[in-house]
């Protein structure tokens, strides 16, 4: 079954998926005529046609706008094959006095330029270096399935074909974080220091509540993927939807600012199937079943990472405003809500737990999941004491 469901998603993730998709549509309503009244017959064919028609054309559409945004938008950096396949490579700056060369990545499965900002403000003060995952930006979509594990021994492989040296800062945000966790325990040899700026916590999935909001990101993957085929946009949709919480539309205002118009426009290159088809396959593993079937692949647990430095950088729980909008943390009165904060905090706090040699630095009362956005200084101020060893920054940390 899951060879099979690999095999679609391949399929569907091709440009010319549409076209496929549109002559089945007819063929099967060719089929099915055979099963209605003969004087029914013609109508159902010419129906059958008139649909596949339609389909072609949007699906042909959709292959010419992705054309003209690949004119527009070539890549900046360069493409890496990695074995049949390439991932885009933007490494900007020179490593000097010491300073370490930094990999950024950042929440969900998304490009490289979702943290640019970020790249911009240490490309001046070392090597700064971003990656495409597969299926996003300008990478190819590459092999599923798309898997954390995978995508660790990828990313090391682009980075040495791409002729980088390390020891590197490791640095990732949310979904990003899990990446950079799995890179280090695989080659801890290139990691100077992992900075996790708040990790996802596989925990979380497998005893927590059931998150609607992770379902929801996976069924959103595969029906928007099936729209984008057709140069349907689901995401521009989920937005407006998004939009109608103050609180998500305050993090996507602060984004969206704080990333820039520039990076705004590299958005297009990601209105294809690939990149959704990408996601549903790698948001598998954020179910309970999921993490089960890649955990000893995936998950990063006590003592993994050694004593490699570790920095776990986020909100307290406490003060995290972004558990109070859950609907799980709405249901079931304030005991309910009360112990989603302290499961969250500990399960955040757990990676703490994976080095001997961890600090802990907590973000402002008031910031939340998405800080590096929120506020933005005060991340790069946190990054410039690791990267930048000759400038200090006062921190409320734990160690």
């Amino acid at each position: 079954m899951q060879r099979i469901r690999n095999t679609l998603l391949s399929l569907l993730s091709h440009e010319a998926a549409g076209l496929l998709i549109s002559a089945a549509v007819v063929g099967l309503f060719w089929a099915l005529s055979w099963a209605v009244q003969e004087h029914l017959r013609t109508h159902f064919m010419a129906l059958g046609w008139a649909l596949g028609l339609l389909l072609a054309v949007a699906s042909i559409l959709q292959i010419w706008t992705q054309a003209k945004v690949r004119r527009v938008l070539p890549p900046p950096g360069r493409m890496v094959d990695i074995g049949g396949y390439r991932v885009h490579v933007i490494a900007e700056g020179q490593v000097r006095d010491g300073r370490p060369p930094v990999v950024w990545f950042a929440g969900g499965h998304t490009s490289g330029h979702a943290i640019h900002h970020l790249h911009r403000a240490f490309r001046v003060e070392t090597r700064s270096i971003l990656i495409d995952r597969p299926g996003t930006g300008w990478s190819d979509t590459g092999p599923f399935p798309r898997t954390t594990a995978r995508e660790a021994d990828e990313m090391v492989l682009a980075l040495e074909r791409a002729g980088e040296k390390g020891p590197f800062v490791w640095a990732g945000h949310s979904f990003g974080g899990l990446l950079v966790a799995n890179i280090a325990r695989r080659r801890p040899d290139l990691v100077h220091t992992v900075v996790l700026l708040d990790p996802t916590p596989l925990e979380t999935i497998v005893f927590g509540p059931r998150l609607g909001a992770l379902t929801d990101m996976r069924r959103t993957a595969w029906l928007g993927g099936f729209m984008q085929i057709f140069g349907l946009n689901l995401a521009i949709r989920a937005e407006a939807k998004a939009r109608q919480i103050p609180a998500y539309a305050k993090v996507m205002d602060a984004a969206r600012t704080v990333l820039g118009p520039e990076v705004e426009a590299v958005r297009a290159l990601e209105f294809n199937a690939a990149a959704y088809f990408t996601q549903a396959s790698i948001y598998s593993e954020l179910s309970p079943e999921g993490v089960a079937a890649v955990a000893w692949d995936t998950v990063v647990y006590d003592r993994d990472l050694g004593d490699l430095p570790v920095w776990l950088v986020g909100p307290r729980d406490d003060h995290d405003s972004d558990i109070a909008l859950l609907p799980e943390a709405q249901q079931g009165g304030d005991a309910n809500a009360k112990r989603m904060y302290r499961f969250f905090a500990a399960s955040r706090e757990r990676y703490l737990a994976t080095s001997t040699c961890t600090r802990r630095i907590v973000a402002p009362q008031g910031s939340g999941h998405n800080f590096v956005y929120e506020i933005p200084d005060w991340t790069i101020g946190v990054l410039r004491e690791l990267i930048c060893a000759d400038e200090k920054v006062n921190l409320e940390h734990t160690t």
